[in-house]
């Protein structure tokens, strides 16, 4: 039977997924200077400790994490236009769950959050995704009056332009991927891809969509063309961990 990733992001994530994430946003949010800082994020002096319960869940940390970034300011003016903040009662260390919440929340256009079977339940995710559920009208309609404003068609008219052109160029370079040679030879892999319809050429230069290459200088390095993500990360041999994204 195939295996693959689970493909979660849209019912949302387990409580460690949304825990972890805010560390990581609470380490790289953007620092404002006191006269314009109307949210406050606590203290983050300290590295936080994460645990991943495994690759994927590692992966989705980060994106929310800084997908949150990219959306920072617009994330604080929803809280703030829709009065869900200030709230007094979740303190200042847990506004970067607030925010990395609130971005899932409304990336699933406001619709409820799936709970995954044995799932470890975590209190203070929960009391934050009960009290945005609570604004959640308020929310909908902050972010609306938001885009109406800008003339905004989705939220992407809102990412900072140094960081839309960084994902322009991020986007068209090819995908690079590890070979875990602890568990699979590069023959062998070279094998499963081209069963899968993949074909094997020289170099990047002679992609086409369906196409990858092995890497001049480090031969358990595999290459694709950038159209290909979504699609490896549902291979098997990625859910094996036999390929590795770098």
């Amino acid at each position: 039977e195939k295996r693959t990733v689970t493909q979660i992001e849209k019912n949302g994530y387990p409580d460690s997924v949304y825990v972890n994430a805010a560390k990581i946003f609470q380490g790289i949010h953007t620092e404002k200077n006191k006269d314009r800082m109307l949210v406050r994020y606590g203290d983050n002096s300290e590295s936080p400790m994460m645990a991943f319960k495994d690759e994927h869940s590692r992966r989705v940390s980060y994106e929310l994490a800084f997908n949150a970034l990219k959306y920072q300011d617009l994330l604080e003016q929803i809280l703030l236009d829709s009065s869900a903040y200030p709230c007094y009662s979740i303190p200042d260390e847990l506004t970067s769950l607030l925010v990395v919440m609130l971005y899932d929340l409304q990336d699933r256009k406001f619709q409820e959050r799936k709970i995954f079977d044995e799932e470890e339940l975590v209190a203070e995710v929960q009391e934050v995704g009960h009290y945005l559920y609570r604004y959640i009208t308020k929310l909908a309609a902050a972010l609306a009056r938001c885009r109406i404003k800008h003339d905004a068609l989705s939220i992407e008219y809102f990412v900072p332009e140094t960081i839309w052109k960084q994902e322009q160029r991020a986007s068209a370079l090819p995908v690079c991927v590890w070979i875990n040679t602890f568990k699979i030879s590069l023959e062998d892999v070279i094998k499963d891809l081209e069963m899968k319809g993949l074909r094997k050429v020289e170099s990047v230069s002679d992609f086409d969509h369906y196409t990858f290459a092995v890497d001049q200088h480090c031969h358990d390095v595999l290459v694709f063309p950038s159209s290909l993500r979504e699609e490896l990360l549902n291979l098997d041999l990625f859910a094996d961990c036999k390929l590795l994204l770098q």
